[in-house]
């Protein structure tokens, strides 16, 4: 490899997550509300934490996560359309998930929604693991970081 060529580091695996969207997210102009999009990114969120890390054996999260922050970012509307092949179906979107930043006490997740293959928003969300009896923050376990790092973004890295 010559000075002026460099590896291309590894991208982050993706969390893929499908929304239905339901009658009641839409808004008087008949776009999805935007508030509602906080539901949307919170439904992907709860699945990959809850269902994917349940599905390999970690259920540390579930026992408690807070949500710090969120930033949203609208970039187009999203519409209700039934029937995009023709049918009937209720229109979903998908939400891809990704994990910016991996501390030693917070974490931040990246989200993109796509609607009909278009981006239609950005997101981020820092969250904080959480220890609902003591009603305290808490550290990251070193499983839940070994969850997670699939997930994290190559520039993301990990900090203490």
């Amino acid at each position: 490899m010559t000075s002026s060529e460099t590896a291309a580091a590894p991208a982050a695996v993706r969390y893929t997550y499908h929304c239905t969207l339901r009658w009641s997210d839409l808004d008087a102009f008949g776009h999805v509300n935007n508030a509602r999009f906080l539901t949307l990114y919170e439904e992907a969120r709860v699945a990959l934490m809850f269902t994917a890390a349940r599905a390999r054996g970690l259920t540390s999260f579930a026992e408690g996560v807070v949500i710090a922050r969120h930033e949203v970012d609208y970039l187009r509307p999203v519409d209700y359309a039934l029937g995009g092949d023709g049918g009937d179906a209720a229109p979903t979107v998908r939400i891809e998930m990704w994990v910016e930043e991996l501390r030693a006490s917070r974490f931040t997740l990246g989200y993109e929604l796509f609607d009909a293959g278009a981006l239609a928003s950005r997101a981020r969300s820092v969250l904080v693991p959480f220890d609902l009896r003591r009603q305290a923050p808490r550290r990251l376990t070193e499983q839940e970081r070994e969850f997670l790092r699939p997930y994290a973004a190559p520039q993301a890295g990990e900090r203490a």
